[in-house]
């Protein structure tokens, strides 16, 4: 099993992200056409940026006990598009995630009183019934 520990991981931590992803319906729950798009361009070029720095011997495999040892082209580990597949799809739940509670915790200030900005000070007109008129 140690051979495929990382591996396994990866797609264990995939599988956890799908469940966030889905209990909260943040990227393929919500918009499953833009969600494989965002994800599989970002895993595309990021792939593409590997290939390049493989061919200008920049990136390398090492050797690791955790990793399965069989390759999808020279130095480049068949771990390596799943961990890509993994960091697309976790910025991407991690983007939606933040924008979310960015969201409804300005929906929760106003609903409690509180606010972003400064209220207008008590006497103002505009914080008076009918906006000051008599």
């Amino acid at each position: 099993m140690t051979p495929f520990a990382y591996l396994a991981g990866l797609l264990l931590s995939l599988a956890a992200m799908a469940l966030v992803d889905a209990r909260w319906r943040l990227a393929f729950w919500r918009s499953p056409g833009a969600s494989a798009l965002a994800v599989g361009t970002g895993t595309v070029l990021l792939l593409i940026w590997d290939l390049t720095g493989i061919g200008f011997g920049v990136f390398f495999r090492g050797d690791s006990p955790w990793a399965t040892g069989a390759v999808l082209a020279p130095e480049l580990p068949i771990e390596e598009p799943v961990f890509l597949l993994f960091l697309c799809y976790l910025s991407l739940v991690c983007v939606l995630g933040v924008e979310r509670m960015l969201r409804h915790g300005g929906r929760r200030r106003a609903r409690s009183g509180g606010s972003a900005t400064a209220a207008p000070p008590t006497g103002d007109a505009a914080s008076t019934p009918g906006g000051g008129h008599p």
